[in-house]
């Protein structure tokens, strides 16, 4: 199944007769007004629709920070829905002008399908859950089991190197949609649902009893997940990735949704060149000076948003962790605004 997904992606590269290297995704946008993101069909606390179809989750909260960054409004976006199979040719062919939608960031991925990654917003790794009444506690005890999962995701893979590992058979039950998973799940027509940890915290809100479901200690591979566009325009590429580094050097310098006005005031360097007090940063990416204001202003720095959609405080209670700044103990970095 990966290797014909895999297949249909890079044709879609050859083919892409409408989308040239070199295209100016940044005037087109701002020629229609708004842009497209590629999120997910549904995934609390990362890309979610309520019941009036508005979206809301940490990936939607970047893509609104990037329609301010781009395009002055974080209104400027619209969320397209799409499938772990549809998602990069849904990118490759223009459909989508983005994709902030889980989407793990592998070698094969960043080479061979004519897209760039533009860095991580939440660094995850798989897990597996079951239900609390299988009696198991590791992941060492599911010989034999049968594991559900999306087609067209790194799932599977990882799945088969970690069951081979420990030479232990298994069986694999994979779906196209999210939902099907959590579905087969909860009807019992599988003993494992496997995906990234926090995809797993966020799906068990959605199985008929959540109580009954643990999620099982070990972390069976790395799932750095971020954003991604098309190759062949280093200028919305360079506005993408700046986004994020924007967001995660706020939370640095202590620049929030509510102080950044205020903060203009600042006799710190760095808080003067990322508010575009000092310095014209924002010349190299084609904006003005308050891009990176504008993007806080949007939805507040990368903590804030962290705390807001996915953290301790919310249904699904994920605490900072590797996801936390490099001067607390974590790993998210951004290069300096200089």
């Amino acid at each position: 199944m990966k290797r014909s997904l895999l297949s249909l992606a890079l044709g879609a590269v050859v083919s892409l007769g409408s989308i040239e290297a070199g295209a100016a995704t940044l005037d087109k946008v701002r020629e229609q007004g708004y842009f497209t993101c590629g999120v997910t069909q549904g995934n609390p606390g990362f890309s979610n629709p309520d019941a009036q179809g508005n979206w809301s989750g940490l990936e939607v909260d970047y893509c609104r920070a990037l329609a301010a960054v781009a395009l002055g409004d974080p209104d400027a976006v619209k969320f397209r829905p799409t499938s772990p199979a549809e998602r990069f040719v849904a990118l490759q062919s223009g459909e989508v002008d983005i994709l902030s939608r889980t989407t793990t960031w592998t070698m094969s991925r960043d080479t061979a399908l004519g897209i760039n990654f533009a860095g991580v917003t939440f660094y995850d790794g798989q897990a597996l859950m079951v239900r609390r009444d299988l009696g198991v506690m590791s992941a060492l005890e599911l010989a034999g089991a049968s594991v559900c999962t999306a087609a067209g995701t790194t799932t599977e893979l990882n799945v088969a190197d970690y069951f081979r590992q420990h030479d232990m058979p298994y069986e694999i039950v994979a779906f196209e949609k999210t939902d099907e998973v959590i579905a087969a799940y909860d009807a019992g027509r599988c003993d494992v649902h496997t995906s990234d940890a926090s995809g797993l915290a966020s799906d068990r809100l959605k199985l008929t009893v959540p109580g009954d479901h643990i999620i099982l200690p070990e972390t069976i591979s790395k799932e750095p997940l971020g954003p991604a566009v098309r190759q062949g325009d280093d200028q919305w590429f360079n506005i993408a990735k700046w986004t994020l580094f924007a967001l995660l050097n706020a939370e640095e310098l202590g620049i929030t949704q509510a102080n950044a006005d205020e903060m203009t005031v600042s006799d710190n360097p760095s808080v003067k060149r990322f508010l575009g007090v000092e310095g014209a940063y924002g010349e190299g990416l084609g904006l003005d000076t308050g891009w990176a204001a504008r993007a806080v202003k949007a939805v507040g720095n990368y903590g804030e948003i962290f705390d807001r959609t996915v953290g301790p405080q919310t249904p699904l209670g994920i605490e900072r962790g590797l996801n936390a700044l490099w001067k607390d103990g974590g790993i998210q970095y951004a290069p300096p605004i200089r």
